[in-house]
């Protein structure tokens, strides 16, 4: 058995079903010994969206996404994508082949120094330089990957190291790290301060982030909430951990959030801040969530607590140990006046703007695209306008809404989407971008087809990179600066080169 053998038989041991990559020589003798396994390997058109098909498999499993790429610009393609997954705490297997070991450092053909380019935005890395540590590498990996807070872990393979004879092949049944321990139950007094603090509370509210989906503990959630009776908002990345007709879901805070959700969380008098990290987009002057609050903040990454402002109540742990554990209290909660109050505002302040006649309004077609999706469905905005509409007026029912939040990459949509149809072959998937963030990566339409996965492709199309446009009219007085896409490409005859059937939406004049 070589080196390459011996990585399948780690992922094989792992229960990975699908590697999403692009071969290359320093990565040859991988996809060689894949051939003799079952896992799957998807062809992508370029190496960024094998970690966004990763991650839309990661999003909508219990499992990380897998992808494997050559050395040299095949991994510094990739790097975006694991930027892209870092920034959401997506878990991720990201391998790469690398050059000969012994010519390290001399900038050979297709050298590059993958490990340092992707220090700030991994979990962790490794360099493989011996045959005989795969098997412990590996396993690593997958745990740091999926435990505490979640992320991309790199794995560089240098080819000699694939090619050479593994001793003795045996993968480990556990971990041992003496420096890793993620923390997961909160601490116990800590979480009585808590419910004592809502239980005083007149004003309560719960902000919800992307860790209650990592965590999987919507039905956590919804139990703690129904139960307690406290109103919800969420992040961006929150946005499906409540459903969104729920009668205690109040919509999503920030810049582009409802107006209602940001004044709820302006007025009460005791935020708990659940698996978010109080980022920019959500909240722009963290500041303010200490004035006049009481502010407890919940997260498994310690570093995240008080980064931003400092909560009067810090809690360190997983989304889904504390709410089992904050299930077995009994909090008196007294709630019908505050909500009564977010209801009313709910009623006042939303949006009663009129769209343009002429052109199709994106919130009625994305709300009638919500009423006809199934339940369950997938459904993943892409970066742009489209997203703020998406997040804006997309109804989730019991399914997943997932785009790029933290680092709002453009191109994310298909690729994602593809991920979470080959994981989920029975439900639903529609990807949801512009004409500017179809064209990063339309490309992978061909990887759909090949594939043949039934995703829906759906583009809102205006000729611009409609939100930058949108900012230059505000900031630069309409002085607008390289953001006309023109009437380019004609998606008519692109849905034809790729055999995907094609149906084009207009005002009704």
């Amino acid at each position: 058995m070589n080196g390459a053998d011996a990585i399948i038989k780690c992922l094989e041991a792992e229960k990975v079903d699908y590697v999403f990559g692009y071969p290359g020589v320093a990565i040859c003798p991988f996809y060689n010994s894949i051939l003799s396994s079952d896992i799957k390997t998807v062809l992508v058109r370029t190496e960024q969206n094998a970690a966004h098909m990763a991650s839309g498999l990661a999003r909508t499993t219990k499992k990380p996404g897998v992808c494997a790429v050559t050395s040299g610009p095949g991994a510094t393609n990739l790097l975006t994508g694991i930027a892209t997954a870092f920034a959401d705490s997506i878990p991720l297997i990201c391998i790469t082949g690398q050059v000969n070991s012994a010519l390290l450092g001399s900038d050979v053909f297709q050298e590059a120094d993958v490990t340092g380019a992707a220090e700030s935005f991994v979990k962790y890395s490794y360099l493989v330089k011996d045959v005989n540590d795969i098997p412990r590498i590996f396993k690593e990996a997958f745990h740091i990957a999926m435990t505490g807070r979640k992320g991309p872990v790199l794995i560089d393979v240098p080819i000699d190291i694939q090619n050479a004879v593994i001793k003795k092949f045996e993968y480990p049944s556990e971990v041992k790290m003496r420096t890793y321990k993620p923390t997961v139950k909160g601490n116990a007094l800590q979480l009585k301060r808590m419910c004592a603090a809502i239980e005083k509370a007149k004003k309560p509210l719960i902000c919800v982030g992307g860790g209650i989906a990592l965590s999987d503990c919507q039905p956590e959630l919804l139990e703690f909430v129904e139960k307690n009776r406290i109103p919800v908002v969420s992040t961006m990345m929150g946005i499906g951990a409540m459903p969104t007709k729920h009668e205690l879901y109040f919509g999503m805070v920030g810049n582009n959030g409802k107006p209602y959700a940001n004044k709820a969380m302006a007025e009460c008098d005791t935020l708990v801040m659940m698996g978010a990290r109080v980022a920019d987009r959500a909240v722009n002057q963290p500041d303010f969530l200490t004035e006049n609050k009481v502010l407890i903040h919940m997260d498994v990454d310690p570093a995240e607590i008080g980064k931003n402002c400092g909560p009067t109540i810090p809690i360190v742990g997983d989304a889904k140990a504390i709410l089992e554990d904050l299930n077995k209290e009994k909090i008196d909660v007294s709630d019908s006046e505050w909500i009564d109050h977010l209801k009313d505002l709910k009623e006042t302040l939303k949006d009663n703007r009129f769209a343009d006649s002429k052109y199709v309004n994106p919130k009625e077609f994305i709300e009638a695209l919500s009423d006809k999706l199934p339940d369950d469905a997938i459904y993943v905005a892409d970066v742009g306008q489209n997203q703020i509409f998406s997040c804006a007026y997309h109804i989730v029912k019991k399914g997943k809404f997932l785009t790029s939040g933290g680092m709002g990459t453009m191109g994310y949509s298909i690729p994602a989407a593809l991920g979470a149809k080959l994981a989920n072959p029975l439900k639903q998937v529609v990807a949801v971008c512009g004409d500017g963030s179809l064209q990063m990566s339309m490309c992978e339409m061909a990887t759909v087809k090949q594939e043949n996965a039934n995703i829906k492709i759906i583009v809102f199309k205006n000729g611009y990179l409609g939100m930058v446009r949108e900012y230059q009219h505000f900031t630069y007085k309409d002085n607008y600066s390289v953001v006309e896409l023109n009437d380019y490409p004609n998606l008519k005859l692109l849905a034809e080169a790729y055999d995907f059937d094609y149906r084009k939406i207009t005002y009704d004049e």
